[in-house]
């Protein structure tokens, strides 16, 4: 299993029209890609100074799902027309979960 975890900074400038537009966006892509096992969305609670604003966690069965997420045409257009101009940082990370042992 691959999880993927991604989060932003959102621009200063960024009004709350276009932070709603993101977090809608971000929210089809389960759906759109086809590729998820599980997705987790939301913005930061602001319990913490300096945090992003805005994470995504989503869980695949293997690479090939995860690829099939990222290089997916809806997904693509998402990120170049919806994410990136609302953004200022971003940070990601790919990483495999273990599976528990099966029981005998």
């Amino acid at each position: 299993m691959i999880r993927h975890v991604v989060m932003f900074r959102f621009r200063n400038d960024a009004d709350a029209t276009q932070r709603r537009a993101v977090r809608d966006a971000i929210a089809t892509m389960p759906g759109a890609t086809g590729a998820t096992e599980a997705y987790a969305i939301g913005p930061d609670l602001g319990l913490a100074e300096g945090n992003f604003d805005f994470a995504v966690v989503g869980d695949f069965a293997d690479e090939a799902a995860y690829l099939t997420y990222r290089d997916h045409p809806e997904h693509q257009r998402i990120v170049s027309e919806i994410i990136r101009p609302a953004i200022s940082d971003r940070a990601a990370i790919q990483y495999e979960i273990p599976q528990p042992p099966k029981p005998d």
